[in-house]
């Protein structure tokens, strides 16, 4: 028959303990969340040419990782001394984990290249949430990045898992700034160094904006005359925004550009193909 007093004695002591245990584990796992990324955003020093924003990312990136680390280490404590209150000897679970893990541990490898890539990654800030990068052959905003793996969103919106041990290059398409880089073509008939003034103007007009000016860092002028082609001249454009906003501001310049070249009534070119009907026309300039 049941021992209720001895029940009653069991929980006053051991269960008033475990709740205590709990609420502890409860009030550290969610006070992480607060106390980690203030920490981190104050203490995150800034490196030469980063950004606030891009300073503020390096800051959330850690924060995730060590906050999940820190949630991790809490839940096992948690666990464990949980076990210990009510009797149950831990020594054996902690040596057959052991055990599995030697066993599991030829077939690890790939997991520990992902942690070992992943700490790198974090370490050297080659990328952070809310970058645009290119990794392992895909592109897409950074939304996640753990010790294992990194988390993308490609423009389609599609998700995409990289394991970490899967980066042999990571590009960075928002570090400290962006860049417009954009080819202009123009007619073969074109006056290049109107054309040229027309560009420089909208590129002036573009960055005093006041829409845009806040987005714009250096503003857009021609580099070069870069390319005859098969169908006109490329003319190169270059200039300096901040990360994240190269879309935006290429787009509203071939706009302007497109409505500046129609008012001055310089031609954008586009493949031609010449047809000929019954003789062969007659050569200018060759040996008959």
């Amino acid at each position: 028959m049941m021992n209720w007093a001895t029940i009653i004695d069991w929980l006053q002591l051991h269960g008033l303990r475990i709740l205590v245990i709990i609420l502890i584990g409860v009030g550290l796992y969610f006070g992480v969340n607060r106390v980690i990324p203030v920490i981190l955003r104050r203490n995150v020093v800034r490196t030469k040419g980063e950004s606030k924003e891009g300073a503020q990312r390096r800051a959330d990136t850690l924060g995730q990782v060590f906050t999940g680390a820190a949630k991790f280490i809490i839940i096992t404590m948690v666990a464990f001394m949980i076990l210990s209150e009510v009797d149950i000897d831990i020594r054996p679970i902690l040596a057959s984990m052991g055990i599995a893990g030697i066993a599991v541990g030829f077939g690890a490898q790939y997991l520990v290249r992902d942690l070992i890539a992943g700490f790198f990654v974090i370490m050297e800030n080659q990328y952070r949430v809310g970058d645009v990068a290119k990794i392992a052959n895909i592109a897409g905003l950074v939304e996640s990045i753990s010790l294992r793996k990194t988390i993308l969103r490609d423009l389609d919106g599609i998700v995409h898992h990289v394991p970490n041990g899967e980066v042999r290059v990571a590009s960075n398409y928002s570090r400290h700034f962006s860049r417009v880089n954009l080819d202009i073509s123009v007619a073969y008939g074109t006056n290049l160094n109107h054309a040229i003034e027309v560009i420089n103007r909208v590129g002036h007009e573009l960055a005093v904006d006041e829409n845009w000016s806040s987005l714009i860092k250096t503003e857009p002028q021609v580099l070069r005359v870069n390319n005859l082609g098969a169908s006109g001249i490329d003319i190169k454009v270059l200039g300096e925004v901040k990360p994240l906003q190269q879309w935006a501001v290429t787009g509203e310049l071939r706009k302007r550009i497109k409505e500046a070249f129609d008012e001055e009534k310089i031609e954008i070119p586009w493949p031609h193909t010449k047809v000929y009907f019954g003789n062969e026309p007659e050569s200018h300039g060759g040996t008959p």
